[in-house]
């Protein structure tokens, strides 16, 4: 088994999850958020409509939404960056979003762009260059519609 699917594997244990997520992302625990699908090019992250999520308008809040569109790209960066062979660190130098339905019940952000996020880091490492990278996540709601697409930007240097 290698260094990243060892980490994968460590991600899906929710009780592990959460125990980082209460060190590391406390606000993220505290909204709801899950991974509920990890792999090494996809990661699915869900967030419940829950009173501390709602905003005065009887949906999720836009800037929940965007703490889970931003954790299902950011895991993948994450895994990618402590599997990696020198240390690397990593930022969002950008975001954008467009919002297409109201957001009233769970919703599942997914990114499927593992797979450009390592080779952004990979070839840092090789260059010894900053790399940027733009992945895109998909909100989804339970009856199948979307309801946010967000776009961010990640930076990706090693560390000297």
């Amino acid at each position: 088994m290698t260094k990243k699917e060892k980490l994968l594997a460590s991600v899906r244990n929710p009780w592990k999850m959460r125990l980082y997520m209460l060190k590391k992302l406390p606000l993220a625990l505290i909204a709801g958020l899950r991974i509920i699908d990890i792999h090494e090019n996809k990661a699915s992250v869900s967030i419940p409509f829950k009173y501390i999520n709602k905003n005065p308008f009887q949906s999720i809040y836009f800037a929940a939404l965007a703490m889970a569109a931003e954790l299902s790209t950011g895991i993948l960066a994450l895994t990618a960056v402590q599997a990696a062979s020198k240390p690397v660190s990593m930022l969002v130098f950008d975001m954008n979003a467009n919002f297409t339905k109201k957001a009233k019940s769970k919703i599942v952000f997914t990114c499927k762009q593992g797979k450009e996020i390592s080779e952004a880091i990979e070839e840092s490492i090789r260059t010894g260059e900053g790399k940027i990278v733009t992945v895109n996540t998909v909100g989804i709601d339970i009856s199948g519609d979307k309801v946010a697409e967000f776009n961010f930007t990640w930076t990706f240097k090693v560390k000297e």
